[in-house]
């Protein structure tokens, strides 16, 4: 797929060459026309995907912070972006200017701020009316010329400043950007400059970005008409062209429509842009241009690169980007795709290059490693440099398999050919030299030697979390100086080669599965195979490498087993090399495509960790694959796992994918002389697509390739198993200002537990409108600062309906009457869907949560799944999940349709008016909502006063002061499992009053037409006789068979879940309660320490069912519910699904 840049380029030079006349600019009417196609369908949809929600994620920080925001875009085009911003920023802006020099777009902006109707204006809160000149934005230098006339809003000062479509025609670029920048206010924040820029490297000259954003997936359809070209094609040329003709090459791959790929790219600057100097005057830089191994890298265009030469150096990097905002890129190897990015400064690891060995006996204080044998390595070395340096004194490091890879790879995991006797690289880091990212300060963990450690360095009182997170996601935490690894014996090593020709798709599926399960399978440690899945010469092949390691060459002097040459035939090649020599064997290196294609080849990769690769699903997605390879040069190449590596706990290490038989390395690659071209694009789409079907068969991904590229967010979603949040969390205490942005992604922890507010009900009965108010009373709540979103989860489904339909996103997205004539093909194609994928529900909200990682609330609305909290609360157990049911009565409802322009049919209105009644009617529903909100009130104030009510309570520091007196303790009742104390509350000082009037006020039901307090035994007794006493409720005790005076009435109760964990078995025991302690038909409270697997309640129910109250009239308070063990759906299976269920604390694991 050619992108609009190179589109542009070919249409330019067929124009140059055919062309005599002077070029000619296009008349507005021209540039409207083709600005217009542009903006269509898939083209729109950069803006919805990317450029807003963009936008949205980097303003709301700084509009939060400020009562009035101004603001000036350059080239807006014919409507404003900040007019697609949330309401609450939206309402933010109070004063705006516009430069747009096409007087057909000024003209259209001017008409779209002034719609008729209030709620579809823009800018709602403006103070004054949009001032909108039909002029060009200029620098400084022209300010005064008669072109520039009445620009004197050059000479006022915004809040925001945003060049809106790309900067086409701005030349030099970063001058009209320091012209932006000194029209920023001045307040001690100050302001934000914003570009996005489409096509083409950014490239501006030293200027430093605070943050950058890619979105390399965007495209635009044209459609394949000769009206139509002719408008678009001169749009894009940037001149009226004599002959628009177009290569028949493209007209033939699309005979309906022309794609075009067109990458995005987000720049914001801010007063600091300009600060480069004041670094690279204490910094050395790198003389002459810095190559690097990635050809994703060397694509961008750095603000700077520096070559620190002292570690001093280095903390001048972090404490300038500290101190200006910046963020920072590290270059060890170079086979990073993020070591260089555009506009940011990379620090250049590379005169760090020495190694140190230290031997049994030379460390002055006693070794508490399992060898004594240390290796010290600065991070600007390669593996080629310690293997060799290693070998030399009989010692080796367990390093990845290629020989110029860097520290990126050990930091981040470092599979290699000893992985399965001695563990990862990361397995062996017992020690590092780390400059802090958030202070600048040179930190020592773990075991460094006394010589090793530089001058002014400390331990930090983190050192334990630190080393942890450092063994297997060090990028993400410090610039590490050095490593110290754990050594071993060097072996020797033979290596046997097989390449095993592969007649059809069933041979092969057969010939992985006897390899992964007869070969591989029954190695033993000092062995691994590695399998390449490739073609070549016209041929489908599987070749299979196998290593073995010994410490005496006389145990390679036995032939083959023969089992190995019964499956695999005879052996291709042989050799008994060093580890040195170990590099070239390498089956991609010597044995195929003529050695990678003669060594002048480009690649990219990404990789996945699989089990049992010969099972159908799997074997079928790998052989498919490389029959769809894009270039002949790409293959599949699997390293083996198991060993040592499985033997690790998932714990151990920030390294948290251990379950894996393979790595599977899915390779793109391409002949050198074609980098930038739709060639090597084509090969990086082949990789993500291969990579996308694999990830659901996988148990994670390998996170030392992925970075921020919005294309390796799913990747990383699995990059580190189990310890995912605990790096988040990690990454927020270490890196607090971001400075290592350019990384493995980890999620973003919120500040405190994250609250998730379902908005659900009826058709027009206002859950969006609602919800977007909600948002602004949290965004804007008095005692606290707190950030949230409102997202609709339905979105995802009209996407890939639009996509399979051809309906009109944009309408689809934002215009109600259009989605409503839809929704019954919508629902019908979304019912489809989940028949085929029964887990899309669930991947659809989690998209939705780990896209919204950033915020401490989160409104979603769109979601129509029974029960969703029993549903999906499992998915989130770090988070509070609520539904808000949104009702409002029928007359309300059809004003409301008919606002919104939906003109049904009289059939169809009766239709949906007997839909709506039943669903209006909550006691159709098999579960309780969190809340109900009636809203038929005009106005926004019943809305507003909901959520400070019943809402904002959940964001109250006392819960937080309530969860900190929790306990953790580590390995009880057994080990690996985390147990909450919850009872512990009552044994602090103000912990049991604080949880009772918790209890009490966070009690959604009325406490006065309730007629008692329930509770049973061991820990309901605590917090419910509190409670009954402060509220003035009797209480009412269930207690094991035979502690009460009869009669009483019983049922059987299974063992709880802590109970279950404590021991082997799990022993029924009957509960009871005295008969006819509680009237028939009361209503009650039933008041517990923890919601867990919900089999305790459960029993409570039943037994309040046999005494004669309902379900109906039951509410249920508890301290802590722990949503992983799935309690909730639990009561739901069993009928009790419209108790309602209320919790204090929300926790993961037990």
């Amino acid at each position: 797929m050619a992108t609009l840049d190179f589109l542009k380029q070919a249409l330019r030079q067929k124009d140059n060459a055919t062309a005599s006349s002077p070029k000619q600019p296009l008349s507005e009417t021209q540039y409207s026309a083709g600005f217009d196609i542009l903006m269509r369908g898939s083209g729109w949809m950069t803006y919805q995907d990317f450029i807003i929600p963009q936008l949205s994620q980097l303003l709301a920080p700084l509009f939060n912070s400020r009562i009035h925001i101004s603001a000036l875009e350059i080239g807006p085009g014919p409507k404003s972006l900040l007019g697609y911003l949330p309401g609450h920023l939206r309402r933010k802006i109070k004063r705006y200017t516009a430069f747009e020099p096409n007087g057909l777009f000024a003209t259209r902006l001017e008409e779209w701020f002034c719609a008729s109707s209030e709620a579809e204006y823009p800018l709602p809160c403006l103070e004054n009316l949009p001032n909108i000149h039909q002029i060009p934005f200029v620098l400084q230098d022209n300010i005064e010329s008669s072109t520039s006339t009445g620009t004197r809003d050059n000479d006022e000062k915004y809040d925001i400043i945003l060049f809106c479509h790309s900067m086409y025609g701005m030349r030099p670029k970063h001058k009209f950007i320091e012209r932006a920048l000194e029209m920023l206010i001045e307040r001690p924040q100050g302001g934000m400059v914003v570009v996005f820029h489409r096509d083409g490297v950014l490239h501006l000259d030293g200027l430093v970005c605070h943050r950058t954003a890619s979105f390399p997936t965007g495209v635009v359809s044209v459609a394949n008409n000769d009206k139509v070209l002719d408008c678009f094609a001169p749009f894009i040329a940037g001149y009226i062209m004599q002959d628009v003709g177009l290569d028949n090459a493209i007209r033939e791959a699309h005979p309906d429509h022309l794609l075009f790929s067109s990458p995005n790219v987000m720049a914001a600057f801010t007063k600091h842009a300009t600060t480069l100097p004041e670094l690279t005057a204490q910094v050395p830089l790198v003389k002459g241009d810095k190559m690097v191994k990635n050809r994703e890298a060397g694509l961008h265009r750095p603000a700077s690169i520096v070559r620190p030469t002292e570690v001093r150096h280095v903390q001048h990097c972090v404490r300038w980007a500290l101190r200006h905002e910046a963020s920072l890129a590290v270059i060890g190897g170079g086979h990073s795709g993020h070591c260089l990015w555009s506009n940011v400064v990379s620090v250049d690891m590379g005169a760090f290059n020495q190694v140190h060995i230290l031997t049994a006996g030379e460390d002055e204080r006693k070794c508490d490693v399992d060898s004594c044998s240390l290796i010290v390595v600065e991070t600007g070395c390669k593996t080629v440099d310690i293997v060799g340096k290693t070998m030399a004194a009989g010692l080796i490091v367990p390093l990845g398999a290629r020989p110029s890879v860097g520290a990126g790879l050990w930091l981040q995991g470092g599979i290699g050919h000893l992985a399965r006797l001695h563990g990862l690289a990361c397995d062996s880091i017992v020690g590092a030299v780390v400059v802090s990212v958030d202070s600048g300060q040179v930190l020592c963990v773990g075991h460094v030697r006394s010589q090793h450690w530089p001058v002014g360095a400390v331990r930090p009182e983190n050192e334990t979390d630190l080393l942890w997170a450092i063994r297997g996601a060090g990028t993400n935490f410090g610039i590490v100086i050095s490593i110290t690894f754990k050594a071993y014996t060097v072996p020797t090593y033979s290596v046997r080669n097989w390449i095993v020709p592969l007649r059809d798709h069933l041979e092969a599926r057969l010939r992985l599965s006897d390899f992964d399960k007869i070969i591989a399978g029954k190695l033993p440690r000092n062995f691994s195979a590695d399998a390449y899945l490739y073609w070549d010469n016209d041929q489908l092949s599987l070749g299979v490498t196998m290593f073995e390691s010994s410490k005496s060459m006389l145990a390679f002097e036995t032939p083959t087993p023969s089992l190995m040459g019964t499956l695999l035939g005879p052996e291709h090649s042989f050799k008994a090399v060093d580890s040195v020599g170990l590099f070239d064997t390498e089956m991609y290196m010597s044995g195929m495509h003529g050695g990678h294609g003669g060594g002048k080849t480009s690649s990219f990769k990404r990789c996945l960790f699989l089990k049992d690769i010969g099972v159908v699903n799997i074997a079928d997605i790998l052989v498919a694959a490389v029959k769809t390879r894009p270039s002949s040069l790409c293959y599949l190449h699997l390293l083996q796992g198991g060993g040592v590596v499985g033997d690790v706990t998932a714990d151990a290490t920030a390294f948290g994918c251990r379950d894996w038989d393979f790595a599977c390395v899915v390779t793109g690659v391409w002949p050198r002389d074609q980098d930038g071209t739709e060639a090597a694009r084509a090969a990086v789409r082949w990789v993500y697509h291969v990579a996308g079907d694999l990830l659901p068969m996988s148990t994670g991904a390998y996170g030392a390739d992925l970075g921020p590229d919005p294309r390796d967010t799913a990747l990383a979603a699995k990059a580190f198993g189990p310890n995912r949040p605990r790096l988040a969390r990690l990454k927020r205490k270490l890196d607090p200002c971001n400075v290592l942005v350019y990384t493995c992604p980890l999620p973003k922890a919120p500040m405190e537990q994250k609250l998730i507010l379902l908005v659900t009900g009826e058709s027009y009965a206002g859950k969006d409108y609602c919800a977007d108010l909600w948002v602004s009373v949290f965004t804007t709540c008095a005692h606290k600062s707190i950030k949230a979103r409102a997202v609709s989860i339905s979105d995802a489904t009209k996407r890939e309906y639009a996509a399979a339909t051809g309906a009109n996103l944009n309408r689809l997205l934002w215009d109600r009457a259009f989605k409503e004539q839809h929704r019954p093909a919508l629902t019908a194609f979304f019912q489809d869907q989940v028949r085929q994928r029964p887990r899309l529900p669930e991947e659809h909200f989690m998209n939705v949560v780990h896209g919204a990682a950033d915020v401490e609330v989160l409104l979603i609305t769109g979601m129509r799944d029974e029960a969703p909290i029993a549903a999906f609360s499992h998915l989130v157990p770090e988070s509070r999940l609520l539904e808000i049911r949104v009702e409002a009565r029928e007359e309300t409802r059809q004003v409301r349709q008919m606002s919104h322009g939906d003109n049904d049919t009289s059939d169809n209105r009766k239709d949906n008016k007997e839909s709506n009644n039943s669903r209006s009617n909550l006691m159709t529903l098999n579960y309780r909502p969190s809340f109900i909100f009636h809203n038929d009130t005009i106005g926004n104030e019943a809305t507003k006063r909901f959520a400070e009510n019943h809402l904002l309570p959940f964001a109250h520091e006392d819960l937080q002061r309530l969860a900190h007196m929790v306990r953790q303790v580590p390995d009880f009742p057994r080990p690996g499992i985390e147990f909450r104390h919850v009872l512990g509350i009552s044994q602090q000082p103000g912990g049991l009053a604080l949880c009772t009037s918790l209890l009490q006020t966070h009690f959604s039901g009325d406490w006065a037409k309730f007629n008692a307090v329930v509770c049973c035994e061991a820990g309901g007794f605590v917090y419910a006789s509190a409670l009954a006493s402060r509220v003035d409720v009797p209480l009412v005790l269930i207690r094991e068979a035979g502690k009460l005076p009869p009669p009483t009435i019983s049922v059987i109760k299974p063992a709880s879940h802590i109970s279950c964990l404590a021991s082997n078995y799990s022993k029924e025991k009957s509960i009871e309660m005295e008969r006819d302690v509680v009237p028939r038909g009361a209503s009650v409270v039933v008041v517990d320490d923890v919601l867990s697997t919900g089999e305790t309640l459960c029993a409570v129910l039943q037994l309040l069912g046999k005494a004669g109250i309902d379900a109906e009239d039951t509410s249920v308070m508890v301290v802590a519910e722990f949503p992983l063990q799935r309690g909730r759906e639990l009561l739901r299976q069993r009928g009790f699904g419209r108790v309602n269920i209320q919790s204090l604390l929300i926790f993961g694991g037990a």
